[in-house]
């Protein structure tokens, strides 16, 4: 089963331009799932759902209720700005969690859970996108404690692990991550924790997803770092399920040009019972 991440950096820099790349790289791809951050919709089109009918598969999101603050930084209104799955099953339920944030950071973060229909075993899938400036690292602690419980709410009835994935705005050592993972301090769900699926890539891999190289990313806003994640629920499900088999990035140069995003996404392999599309 293949999973991507992406922050598809709403409708900045050359948006429409972009929206072709990004389309093309997931093409390339052939995703199973991707949880996508940043997806915009406006005059009546959603980038999930053109993603979604451009590749073949289910989709769903979920709008934030403060896109009015994004929208001031591209002087345009009307543009929504929210998460979103692509699935090649059907979304058979899904939730939205607020993530809280103190009033003078609070952008609308989301987090949004799908139940995905898959063969084998239904998948519960969630992505998020937290908060982002380096200094909010105790808003972020908040907010990976309160989607741990989201989790918890919603993993229960299959035997494949939970898989979270998203844009988290910090470093693998951060306490927020440390904190969401729980096998290098107490989880913040007693007994819940998840594996950083990066963790199983190549080491001499090139691992930044906020990467220099990228000529949208402002170099005044830190060092290159790996800030997008895979993270899958531990110990594996019955069979494997669930298991990390191979971790990369996908989406880290131009295409026709143009750089799809911001961010590199993030492409991971996981074990399912169903017989598997890939050798």
């Amino acid at each position: 089963m293949r999973i991507v991440t992406w922050n598809l950096w709403w409708r900045f820099g050359p948006w429409e331009e972009r929206q072709k790349a990004v389309l093309t790289v997931l093409r390339e791809l052939r995703p199973d799932v991707v949880g996508l951050q940043e997806v915009w919709s406006a005059d009546g089109v959603n980038l999930a759902e053109w993603l979604a009918d451009e590749l073949g598969l289910h989709w769903t999101w979920a709008a934030s209720d403060a896109s009015e603050r994004w929208q001031r930084r591209i002087g345009r209104g009307g543009v929504e700005v929210g998460n979103a799955v692509l699935s090649r099953w059907p979304v058979t339920d899904r939730a939205v969690l607020r993530l809280p944030a103190p009033a003078d950071l609070d952008d609308g973060r989301l987090a949004l859970y799908a139940r995905l229909d898959a063969p084998g075993a239904p998948v519960p899938f969630f992505t998020a996108h937290l908060t982002s400036p380096p200094h909010a690292s105790a808003v972020r602690r908040d907010q990976v404690a309160a989607l741990a419980a989201f989790v918890a709410a919603h993993r229960d009835g299959t035997g494949f692990p939970p898989v979270v994935t998203g844009d988290f705005n910090a470093p693998p050592d951060s306490d927020e991550i440390r904190l969401f993972g729980g096998v290098r301090t107490a989880p913040a769900v007693p007994g819940q924790v998840f594996f950083d699926a990066w963790e199983y890539a190549d080491p001499t891999a090139p691992a930044a997803t906020w990467d220099h190289d990228n000529p949208y990313v402002h170099p005044g806003l830190g060092p290159s770092a790996r800030i997008d994640y895979i993270h899958v629920g531990g110990p594996a499900g019955p069979g494997g399920l669930g298991t990390v088999l191979r971790v990369r990035r996908a989406g880290h140069g131009p295409v026709d040009g143009v750089w799809p995003s911001d961010h590199t996404a993030v492409v991971a392999d996981l074990g399912t019972t169903a017989p598997e599309r890939r050798p």
